[in-house]
């Protein structure tokens, strides 16, 4: 085993072919999707170690887990364990859960682009995030404002690459219930048959399949800021 010079990835050769494996770091990982992303991530070999920033233990003893339990509103005391190859931003709540604008702002914005900052600081490569249909800074919506905006400053990290998903309305099992998801689920069935061509774009997407592409783009050449819509989500295999 010989490791190169970036901190994390290990590389390793056997039998003349060449492999490299990663770190992940994710942030959002008691979530629904970002629960399946450390779900994928753990079982995909691509990545050989995966350090989870979390308010609460994870109860997951997996081999490649790194659990590190951090209060948000201090990131920079935890910044050594900020040290990836990729970061993965499952951070999401609702103006309803989160109990004010402000408080839904500081995790859909400002706890995303902290650990960001500090990862991009440590020489993190290439970063990606969840965000929405409808994503704008100029939003007259409240959330797709703090999306678009959050998006932006991003951005403006200049990561080798950064992808951006934006899916539809996300339907799976959740902890707590949201109203406007739970209908859809009952309703997709209905509409899911005439969502297609350009309306693919405001079809429901299940949680594991935006996990699926989100750790698929993860793998890619691509470089710069990629935004992946609903469409092209659906279209992973």
């Amino acid at each position: 085993m010989e490791y190169n010079f970036r901190f994390t990835s290990k590389l390793l050769i056997f039998n003349t072919q060449l492999f490299i494996m990663k770190t992940a770091l994710i942030i959002g990982a008691t979530g629904l999707v970002g629960g399946l992303v450390l779900e994928q991530l753990l079982n995909n070999n691509d990545y050989d170690s995966v350090v989870a920033l979390t308010r609460k233990s994870l109860q997951n003893q997996h081999p490649k887990l790194k659990e590190v339990i951090v209060d948000f509103d201090k990131l920079e005391d935890y910044s050594e364990n900020f040290k990836a190859d990729v970061v993965f931003c499952c951070l999401g709540s609702t103006i309803k859960k989160a109990g004010s604008q402000a408080a839904f702002k500081k995790i859909d914005y400002e706890y995303p682009l902290k650990v960001a900052e500090i990862a991009k600081q440590n020489g993190t490569k290439k970063c990606l995030i969840i965000s929405a249909l409808g994503a704008s800074k100029s939003s007259i919506i409240f959330y797709n404002r703090v999306k678009g905006e959050v998006e932006e400053a991003l951005s403006q990290l200049h990561f080798d690459a950064l992808h951006i998903l934006q899916p539809s309305l996300i339907i799976g099992e959740r902890n707590e219930k949201r109203f406007a998801e739970g209908l859809a689920q009952k309703l997709s069935p209905i509409y899911g048959t005439v969502m297609f061509g350009p309306f693919t774009k405001y079809k429901s997407i299940r949680a594991e399949q935006i996990a699926k592409a989100m750790v698929y783009f993860s793998k890619t050449d691509a470089t710069g800021v990629q935004r992946h819509d609903n469409r092209e989500l659906l279209k992973v295999k």
